[in-house]
């Protein structure tokens, strides 16, 4: 399903990176100065990179978290042979609460497999550091996409919510 031209590297995309990806996905607009702070305090994050890409196509440059994992230390975080074209990442508090977030795949590389990579790189990163009991959670647009790798609505046991800092 995924051809060679993608590799995953793990690592946060540069700002610039993380706000075109989040735009051409069709995803809210974040302030720079919270994507500044925010980025680095990553628990985890991967990006899918298309080696046939242009580095300066959405930026380019070195990503502003170097998270080694388990399962990924093989991996590079160097872009500068491709064009960032996905990424996620996992936020919390590294012991009781995961949450997937930043999910986005450039519409030119969508249906491709990239979105189920990344995914399936976070539950790795998920399933080796988080202890027994750990909630995992996430808000999800898309529908079936999730649900397919093993997560379920809180509906109606809970529902989501939320509240923007003005």
């Amino acid at each position: 399903m995924c051809d060679d031209r993608y590799d995953l590297r793990a690592g946060s995309p540069t700002v610039e990176e993380f706000q075109r990806l989040r735009a051409l996905a069709g995803m809210s607009e974040r302030p720079r100065a919270g994507i500044e702070r925010g980025l680095p305090n990553s628990l985890f994050a991967v990006r899918a990179v298309d080696t046939e890409g242009d580095p300066d196509a959405l930026g380019g440059g070195k990503p502003d978290v170097d998270n080694d994992t388990a399962g990924v230390d093989d991996w590079t975080t160097s872009v500068d042979d491709g064009t960032v074209v996905g990424m996620g990442r996992v936020v919390g508090d590294g012991g009781s609460v995961y949450h997937v977030c930043d999910m986005a795949v450039h519409p030119d590389h969508q249906r491709r497999g990239l979105g189920r990579r990344i995914l399936d790189a976070i539950d790795r990163f998920v399933d080796d550091d988080a202890p027994a009991g750990a909630y995992v959670n996430l808000m999800a647009d898309v529908d079936g996409f999730y649900e397919g790798a093993g997560y379920a609505e809180t509906r109606p046991a809970s529902k989501g919510m939320y509240r923007r800092v003005e």
